[in-house]
This record gives C-alpha cells, structure tokens and sequence, in this order.
C-alpha cells in the first residue's frame, strides 16, 4: 500500500494525542503499518499539540515540511500555522470553532474564520471545514470534539483502515462509560465531513 501521511493539529485539551492512538489501534487491528509520534509538552497550558500517524511502510513517523497527506486541525488558527506541512494535494479537515489563547494581562485578537479558510484554500486543493464542537455538543458529549474529528478524517478522506476497524478500536479502546456516547460523535463527524466532501 502507499504510505499515507497524517499531520494531527490542535490545543491542548481537545484529545488530539488519544485521536492519533485510536488510529494507530485501528491500523494495528487490521494489520497496517503504522509509526506515530506527539509533541505535547505545552498541552496542559492550552499550548499547540501535534501529533503524526504515518500509515503503511515508512521508516519514520516524522512528516517533513510539504509532505503532508492529510492536515487534520483540531482548531482553525492551528490549521494555518500548520500549513508548512501541506502541498498542493493536501486535504485539510478543519474544524472551525477557534479556541481564543489567554493572555495574561491582555486579550488576544483573533483573525476571521472565514480569513483563516481562505488561506488554507489558497494552499490546498480541498478544505473540509465545519463546526466540530457544535456536532460534539449537540452529540450531548462536550469532551467528544476529537471522536468527532476523527470520524470526518473518514467521511472526507480515502483511508486504508475501514470505518469499521477504526469504531471497533474505540469500543475496546476507550473508557467503557464514555463509548456509545464517542461512537455517536463519530458518526456525526463522518456525517459532517462526508456532506462537506459531497458539495466539492
């Protein structure tokens, strides 16, 4: 299979790292390939958290600049400050709902969505952007925009690991209280994505 590169983007605190495990635990399930990595040393300060899936075959989980197959942004601001990892091929998932960074002292301006969407579109082919915390809320899960996040990474990219392994990893994976409830954030991100990808 080809190598699928897959750049993971957000704040600390919206469960980018734990997205990333349950894509390395799907992979596994089924037998792909899969190298990971996460910098998340500035998570607990609501500090930017990145993490890399590479998918079939490489020989280091690291994603050089352009090299990105797929930009999947937790935060909108954190899409664009991730740019340098895109190519023109890139498919960027953006959620759209930012989250302003505290500043002692001070308040933090921070530019238009719609201003933050237009420069990713100037860089990629495809932006798939939609509200996430939105459909995690209305999901009746508030901690849920990463399984929300994660089933639009399937709604609006080509993936090698099926919808189903990667649903099955978080049933066996997540907190046995929490399941029905990631599940259904899942599937409101599939649905998201999925109608997203369909206007293109």
């Amino acid at each position: 299979m080809n190598t699928l590169r897959i750049y993971i983007v957000g704040v600390g605190g919206q469960g980018n790292v734990l997205a990333s495990k349950m894509i390395g635990e799907a992979a596994l399930s089924m037998g792909v390939p899969v190298l990971m990595s996460e910098t998340h040393g500035m998570a607990q300060r609501g500090g930017v958290v990145e993490s890399t899936v590479v998918l079939g075959g490489a020989q280091s989980p690291t994603i050089s600049d352009n090299c990105a197959d797929i930009l999947l942004a937790f935060e909108p601001m954190e899409a664009v400050r991730a740019l340098s990892k895109a190519n023109a091929d890139t498919i960027v998932i953006t959620n759209t709902a930012p989250v302003v960074p505290f500043i002692p002292g001070g308040s933090a301006a921070y530019p238009p969505v719609d201003d933050l969407l237009a420069c990713l579109r100037a860089k990629v082919g495809r932006v798939i952007a939609f509200d996430a915390r939105k459909e995690s809320l209305e999901a009746g899960n508030p901690l849920g925009l990463n399984m929300v996040m994660l089933g639009a990474l399937y709604g609006a990219a080509d993936m090698p690991l099926t919808k189903e392994s990667q649903m099955e990893a978080i049933r066996k994976n997540g907190k046995p209280a929490f399941v029905q409830s990631n599940l259904n954030c899942f599937e409101r991100g599939f649905k998201a994505a999925s109608e997203e990808t369909a206007k293109d």
